[in-house]
């Protein structure tokens, strides 16, 4: 009951910090064993880059995911519309991100993050939002290309906008 107690408080924390990033943020109260549905812990998005977020806390190293919950993250996350991520969190460190084919794969089947690992290659909240504001000027630069394709504005407009 303590490690539940535990896991949800850590949720909690990562809502409230990407809530003060700026982004829409809800915890997926049905997540984990609540459900037969496999639910992301988090959702999060900023009105161009959404997420859905398997968060895992560690006192130690490492921490282990189960291979069926991170194909779920996927398979919900490509129907959803939001990019994977699993979210790990150690002790004394900050949350760090990892696209679930980021992650070490165990002989077994499951997956893997070190905390060496996370503190060296891991995503930041930053870099979550950061992603999402070159998404959309990736995404403006698409409207004009698509404006063009369908003729309603000419080419020396668009290269004008560019």
């Amino acid at each position: 009951m303590v490690r539940n107690r535990k896991g949800d408080r850590r949720e909690r924390e990562l809502v409230n910090r990407l809530d003060e990033a700026g982004f829409a943020v809800m915890r997926a109260p049905a997540s984990g064993s609540a459900t037969q549905r496999e639910l992301p812990d988090v959702l999060a998005g900023d009105g161009t880059a959404f997420y859905a977020v398997e968060a895992k806390s560690s006192s130690g190293d490492p921490i282990y995911l189960d291979g069926e919950e991170v194909e779920a993250l996927v398979y919900f996350s490509r129907n959803f519309g939001a990019r994977p991520k699993v979210g790990a969190r150690f002790d004394r460190e900050d949350w760090y991100f990892f696209h679930p084919h980021d992650l070490h794969r165990t002989d077994g089947g499951n997956y893997r993050v070190k905390k060496e690992t996370a503190l060296d290659e891991g995503e930041t909240i930053a870099d979550l939002k950061a992603a999402g504001e070159s998404d959309a000027a990736t995404s403006g630069v698409r409207d004009v290309l698509n404006a063009v394709k369908q003729g309603a504005i000419s080419v020396d407009d668009a290269v004008e906008m560019l």
